[in-house]
This record gives structure tokens, C-alpha cells and sequence, in this order.
């Protein structure tokens, strides 16, 4: 029992951690591409605003799976599998890597930690 501990909390913190970092990162980036053809500098940040607004959801999501697991881990397992096809990661190894895997893997991570935090009750 004390050893499914030591997992379900390896797997609640690294998923944590991974989903903001990852979120922040696509957040900054969705953010920051394309504002230089809207005139650049601060005014073409806020013309580039709606660019990153799915990211801004996925902080929401976040949120949502720091607070139920279960329901967070399901979303982000679903976005993952979302964005195979929606930006056709599955054409590029890259593209696949960088963004449909993580979240993938977080997604059951946090399933997976839900999971044994349920059997330990």
C-alpha cells in the first residue's frame, strides 16, 4: 500500500507540473506567432489575442484536473487524441512528439493516479 502511495503521488505531481509547464509554453507561444505580420510589439500581441485562446482553455482544464482527477485526466486525454486530427500531428513525427504525446501521456498519468488514489480508500 505505501509503495502505490510513493506512485499515485510520482504520477499526480509529475502530471501537474508537466501540464503547466506545457500549457504555459503553447500559451506564450500560440501568443507570440503571428503577431509579428499584425505589426509587431505589444500591438500585435493583443491583435494576436484569439490565436491563443484554445491554450487559455487549456488552463481551465488544468485547473479542473488539479481539482478532480478523474475529470482533468479525461479531458486531457481527449484533447490529446483532439489534436492528432485537428492539427494532423499524426503527418509529422515532430509535430506528434511535441504535442499530442505529452498530453496523452499526462492525461493517463493523471487517470492512472486517480486511479490508485481510488483503491487506497
Amino acid at each position: 500500500m505505501k509503495n502505490n502511495t510513493k506512485i499515485t503521488k510520482y504520477l499526480r505531481y509529475t502530471s501537474r507540473t508537466a501540464l503547466i509547464i506545457i500549457t504555459t509554453f503553447w500559451f506564450i507561444f500560440a501568443l507570440l506567432s503571428g503577431s509579428e505580420k499584425l505589426g509587431g510589439g505589444l500591438k500585435g500581441i493583443l491583435q494576436n489575442i484569439p490565436n491563443a485562446l484554445p491554450w487559455l482553455l487549456l488552463f481551465v482544464i488544468v485547473y479542473a484536473a488539479w481539482k478532480w482527477e478523474f475529470i482533468g485526466g479525461l479531458a486531457i486525454t481527449l484533447i490529446g487524441l483532439f489534436t492528432i486530427f485537428f492539427f494532423q500531428t499524426y503527418k509529422s513525427l515532430i509535430t506528434w512528439l511535441g504535442i499530442s504525446l505529452p498530453l496523452l501521456i499526462i492525461g493517463v498519468f493523471l487517470l492512472l493516479s486517480w486511479q490508485l488514489t481510488k483503491g487506497e480508500k
